[in-house]
């Protein structure tokens, strides 16, 4: 589910591609310059609230760095507490832990044993899915602490990298699709 057509491609003006970044044959889409422009930063917040509008959760939770950009915003806006997912050795607590791979690497997430509580919806943000690897390394960390993933909601969606299929048992939300590029 992506946002509307007009919304999409204002949304998609505001984000520059950078080919062969971070290595030869991908095309980065790169969201600095959406969150660097404050019409293009309001636009991405509200848009990403809306398509989340009908789903029941208690909880948002955002992988460093860029899913906090969205989550914490997003979670200020509904009033919810923000969860963070940090990278390996970055939270100060007791932490469960994921690794996974990437597009071009691998890497570890973490979050808070103590962050979710059992039973609680969450409702889990990041700029962008492609593979899927770092979204199912979140889910399966939510999971792991005994919470209900309510729904994946996301900025980007790169389909032709079959993310959506990798989680295809989780409701997963976009706003804005970068087909063949």
């Amino acid at each position: 589910m992506a946002a509307g057509k007009d919304i999409e491609e204002k949304l998609k003006s505001y984000i520059r591609t950078i080919p062969d970044f971070p290595q030869k044959g991908i095309q980065f889409r790169d969201i600095t310059t959406l969150i660097g422009n404050a019409d293009g930063l309001k636009l991405s917040v509200d848009t990403l609230t809306d398509l989340a509008a009908d789903v029941e959760y208690d909880v948002v939770a955002g992988a460093e760095s860029r899913g906090f950009i969205f989550g914490a915003p997003i979670a200020y806006k509904t009033g919810k507490p923000f969860v963070l997912i940090r990278k390996k050795g970055k939270l100060p607590g007791e932490t469960v832990e994921m690794s996974y791979d990437l597009e071009y690497g691998s890497t570890t997430l973490e979050m808070h044993k103590d962050s979710i509580n059992k039973g609680e919806k969450v409702l889990i943000v990041d700029d962008l899915i492609a593979t899927g690897g770092t979204t199912e390394a979140m889910i399966k960390l939510v999971e792991s602490l005994g919470g209900v993933v309510a729904a994946v909601l996301v900025l980007v969606e790169l389909p032709d990298l079959k993310g959506r299929e990798k989680i295809s048992k989780y409701k997963l939300l976009s706003a804005v699709e970068f087909l063949g590029e």
